[in-house]
């Protein structure tokens, strides 16, 4: 198989994990976005609009900046769920062939899922804090949210592709 046109498209089911961690990313992300419409009345009118890297408000900005957060997050969501429902357009090792391409592309399925999920609940955690921030319910992230931030965005891909090592 030399192009990913090539790739035969192999109809995989969602694993218990995968759907685990939908229910755990969506309902993360909708109770953020439901947490935002119950809250907006009592919003002032000037909001964190961004943090830096130690997790401390920044800059502030209009309440209806709140609202870029579910937006991207959306349009990110819609982005890799069409990733991981097409495994076979992604970039492989040459080694791909018919008897492992089902292994390939449930790895790089399984990877795609986590990572669409984290972002859900990283864009969730960001859009609560925010919240909690504005009606000074809270001070800030704090240092520790960047190396958190990172970490849960690489951990699956570096085990992803580890896994993918592994395939013959």
């Amino acid at each position: 198989m030399s192009g990913s046109w090539n790739r035969p498209k192999i109809n995989l089911p969602k694993t218990k994990m995968e759907w685990v961690a939908d229910i755990i990313g969506y309902l993360a992300f909708l109770g953020s976005v439901v947490f935002l419409i119950f809250s907006w009345g009592m919003l002032p009118e000037e909001v964190p609009a961004h943090y830096n890297a130690s997790g401390e408000v920044d800059r502030w900005g209009s309440k209806l900046e709140l609202l870029i957060l579910p937006i991207v997050g959306l349009f990110t969501a819609f982005l890799m769920q069409v990733f991981e429902k097409f495994p076979e357009t992604h970039n492989y090792p040459q080694r791909i062939d018919e008897e492992n391409a089902a292994a390939f592309y449930l790895n790089r399925r399984k990877m795609v899922n986590l990572l669409k999920n984290i972002c859900f609940i990283i864009f969730a955690v960001i859009l609560v804090q925010s919240i909690t921030v504005a009606l000074g319910w809270s001070n800030g992230f704090g240092a520790w949210v960047l190396p958190v931030i990172i970490g849960s965005s690489f951990i699956p891909i570096v085990f992803g592709l580890l896994k993918q090592r592994k395939i013959k």
